[in-house]
């Protein structure tokens, strides 16, 4: 699974309003969380399944067939989420003898006809209706709902939204619309029998067999053969169309909503390309008979495994002036797909063991940027996703694999995914490639079509290498935190000798292997030694002089807080002479405060702009001020050469800003044509420096981009621009940032002006679409803001706000009641959710 994480929400409301929220056990006694005791062993699932559109409800048929997993047993216990239950029978060759059964607590007891062995199958019947708005558990930060089978727009009221049905089944909500031991160490081979309306396309795990039309109905039936989790089983249903690709002779099927389907290979195209590159690089070629991807509207989370059928939120769609920019989804297409090796071929034993599943997939994102774009890529991925949990520290102390958990779902977060792939990361480098990807194949082959959990892991690695890594897991997977280091060093004249002391600061030392650059007259000589868990280790190195640098962790490899201090002298040196991104990268981004002060700093910018890696050339441009004469004078030429002509849009895009701020009307012309390209950030960004030249133009150009799905940075930029000038076309797409003005105002209260003036604005206004958009917005946010009080109290008076509004609005406007009206309840119904 890939969260969805709405980076806004998350800065303003757990780094930016002082408000800190809970942590996962805060105020609760701390429980061991074993491993699901596997009393009955899930053989197959046969489903019959129709839908109640209307209510908003399934019927269902299923016959389950299991065995005794060890010990002999008359009894079968299924987890069942907020069902009727009609009829429960052994079904022994199509002849049914009704069981007893008890259902209560959400909890499908049945006794069965006797006490069966082990190995000796049975099957039982059982016709029941799933009432997903019935269900009584909640979502998480992770997966804001968690009701299993979701219908949307089912009565079609919404001409706006397509009618769709689609399932969430992790963590444990399949139960929610099938019976079943919902637990990650139960796996079954399935077939799914599903009758849908026939202008209507279904997508199931595995493959489809067989498809039957009933007058206006048809009866698709999916067959999957091989064993997978429970909390893998899906069902799609809705208007899509189908693009067909194919590896080798396994189908890849995009399904996807007709408006999208001519982007549809701009979107999923690389997926035959990954499926090649990670069967290859792991030997073991991509399991399944099939692979499809879907899309789902109001999806509860980014995006999900499910065996042959990955279902996508709907922020996947995007359109040619997204795409050309960057394909924001790819990440998350590779991160699902790797999954079909690491999750689903090999699923973890329990949520404890999250990491085998997720750290892996998160590492795919950097597996698949390195081959495809180049290491560059790859480690400035790796770079942005370890920040994010270097700079949440209510992680540090959450070790990788943990018993300890509240809610199975607080396993989905930055240490699992982010930590957990930088961990992996460290592996590998210390392992070598080729033992560490003989190590991965082993895994899987060990534990193929089964259960696994992170001890396995390093028996593999430990099989294949020779090695022992007890040292690297205690303090990796079953430890928390991360070396904080800092360092200092003198040198001794008669020894010609630098003595170089690397300086642990957190409580806990870990040991670890080190790079360390050490700069002699200009040029680095890379050192790796072996840190040992101690506070404070020294290391002596030759040079002929004071060395001019020592630059530690210089390959970047060790997942740590550094603090150093260099001087843009060295900065400059640093960049110059850095083989590796993160090097380069840490050292420019280091002059952020001597911009303008010192003559190495604009040196080390005009290298940056020529960097070979465009994201190192944007925060190049993002750091300069070409107000200022002296940069203007040193790096203007280049800059509007970027604007115009690299390679990249978001290059141009930056460019244009950095130039916009000189406001100089001799780049209009450059502004102008910016205006009327494809790429929605070259776009964006000329039609803000146009309008900071000659305001006047604001309603002609502001309809020029369609900023629907548009980036955070995209969306800040233009939101003064369509706020001051109201422009109305543009209402609805700015909701993403108003929807959180109270939280952006601790981050940049400018912005959060804007934002505060465009709630405002709409919360006035009768658009229903913007109104909706919000509630809707702040709805799924809600999972992500945890159990803080202050921090629901702060959504609840901004809405109620906006609800005093509406009100004044109806009064003025009786003649708007209708719409109005829908607005006023899509409000009360939100602050109803936040009580």
């Amino acid at each position: 699974m890939k969260k969805a994480i709405l980076s806004i929400a998350i800065l303003g409301i757990f780094f930016s309003a002082n408000v800190s929220a809970q942590t996962e056990t805060s105020g609760r006694e701390k429980a061991y969380r074993a491993t699901h005791t596997k009393v009955t062993e899930l053989k197959h699932t046969k489903l019959k399944v129709n839908f109640d559109y209307q209510k908003e409800q399934m019927g269902g048929e299923e016959w389950l067939t299991a065995t005794p997993y060890f010990y002999p047993t008359n009894e079968l216990t299924l987890d069942a989420k907020g069902m009727l239950i009609h009829e429960v029978a052994l079904d022994s060759n199509g002849k049914k003898s009704p069981l007893k059964y008890e259902y209560k607590d959400e909890i499908l007891k049945i006794t069965l006809d006797k006490t069966y062995q082990k190995n000796q199958e049975y099957t039982v019947y059982i016709k029941y209706t799933a009432r997903p708005n019935e269900v009584k558990q909640k979502g998480s930060m992770a997966i804001n709902d968690a009701k299993g089978l979701y219908f949307v727009n089912a009565q079609g009221q919404d001409p706006d939204m397509p009618t769709q049905i689609w399932t969430q089944g992790e963590t444990e909500s399949s139960s929610a619309w099938f019976p079943t031991i919902d637990k990650p160490n139960q796996k079954t081979t399935q077939e799914i029998y599903m009758t849908v309306p026939d202008k209507y396309v279904t997508l199931s795990n595995g493959i489809l067999k067989d498809s039957q039309k009933e007058g206006s109905l048809r009866t698709d039936h999916w067959v999957m053969d091989k064993r997978h989790a429970t909390y893998l089983f899906f069902m799609g249903v809705g208007e899509y169309a189908i693009v067909k690709d194919k590896w080798k002779n396994i189908p890849v099927d995009y399904y996807i909503e007709k408006e999208y389907e001519p982007y549809a290979k701009q979107i999923y195209g690389n997926t035959p390309e990954m499926i090649e590159f990670f069967s290859k690089k792991m030997g073991y070629d991509y399991p399944w008979a099939k692979y499809a991807q879907i899309s789902g509207r109001d999806y509860v989370s980014g995006a999900m495994e499910n065996t042959t059928a990955t279902l996508h939120g709907s922020d996947i769609l995007q359109k040619p002036g997204q795409l050309i920019d960057e394909n924001k989804w790819e990440d998350t297409i590779a991160h699902e797909l790797f999954h079909h090796w690491f999750g689903d071929l090999v699923t973890a034993e329990s949520w404890s063991n999250l990491t085998v599943n997720e750290s892996f997939a998160n590492y795919s994102e950097y597996l698949w940027n390195e081959y495809k774009y180049g290491k560059d890529q790859a480690d400035y991925h790796q770079m942005t996703d370890v920040n994010m949990y270097i700079h949440n520290p209510s992680d540090f102390k959450k070790d990788l694999v943990r018993f300890n958990y509240d809610s199975r779902e607080d396993v989905f977060d930055l240490v699992t995914y982010q930590k957990g792939g930088g961990i992996l990361h460290m592996l590998r480098n210390y392992l070598g490639d080729d033992a560490f990807f003989a190590g991965m194949n082993d895994y899987l082959k060990s534990n193929e079509y089964q259960n696994a959990e992170a001890h396995q892991l390093r028996l593999s690695f430990e099989k294949v290498s020779g090695k022992d890594l007890n040292w690297f897991f205690n303090q990796w997977y079953f430890g928390s935190g991360n070396p904080k280091l800092n360092y200092s060093f003198t040198f001794e004249p008669v020894k010609k000798q630098v003595a170089v002391t690397i300086n642990q600061t957190q409580d806990q030392p870990f040991e670890f292997p080190l790079a360390i650059d050490v700069y002699d007259n200009g040029k680095p000589k890379r050192y790796n030694v072996w840190v040992n868990a101690e506070a404070k280790n020294t290391f002596n190195f030759d040079v002929s002089k004071t060395p001019d640098l020592i630059n530690i962790n210089a390959d970047g490899i060790l997942l740590a807080e550094i603090t150093d201090t260099k001087t843009p002298e060295q900065n400059l040196m640093q960049f110059t002479n850095s083989k590796e991104f993160k090097s380069r990268y840490k050292a420019l981004a280091a002059i952020k405060d001597q911009v303008g002060k010192s003559p190495a700093a604009t040196k080390l910018l005009a290298a940056a702009l020529k960097d070979p890696y465009f994201r190192t050339r944007i925060k190049a441009l993002q750091l300069m001020d070409l107000s200022n004469t002296e940069q203007m004078k040193a790096l203007g030429a280049d800059v509007e050469k970027l604007a115009s002509n690299d390679p990249k849009t978001l290059v141009q895009a930056a460019a244009i800003t950095a130039l916009a701020k000189t406001k100089d009307k001799k780049y209009l012309p450059v502004f102008e044509k910016g205006v009327n390209a494809v790429s929605n950030a070259v776009k964006g960004t000329s039609l803000s420096a146009v309008l900071s030249i000659d305001p006047s133009k604001a309603n002609t150009l502001a309809d020029k981009i369609d900023l629907e799905g548009a980036s955070d940075e995209l969306l800040g930029q233009l939101l003064p621009v369509i706020v001051k000038n109201k422009v109305t076309s543009q209402m609805s797409n700015i909701t993403p940032l108003v929807a959180f003005y109270p939280f952006i105002k601790f981050q940049n209260p400018e912005l959060g002006k804007s934002a505060e003036e465009g709630y405002n604005w709409i919360m006035s206004s009768d658009n229903l679409k913007a109104t909706e958009n919000i509630t809707k917005i702040i709805s799924h946010a809600k999972g992500e803001m945890g159990d803080n009080p202050q921090v629901k109290m702060m959504i609840s008076q901004m809405l109620k706000d906006g609800l005093n509004k509406k009100m004044e609005l109806l009064r003025q406007n009786p003649q708007n009641a209708a719409s109005i009206n829908k607005q006023i309840d899509a409000i009360n119904k939100t602050i109803e959710d936040f009580k």
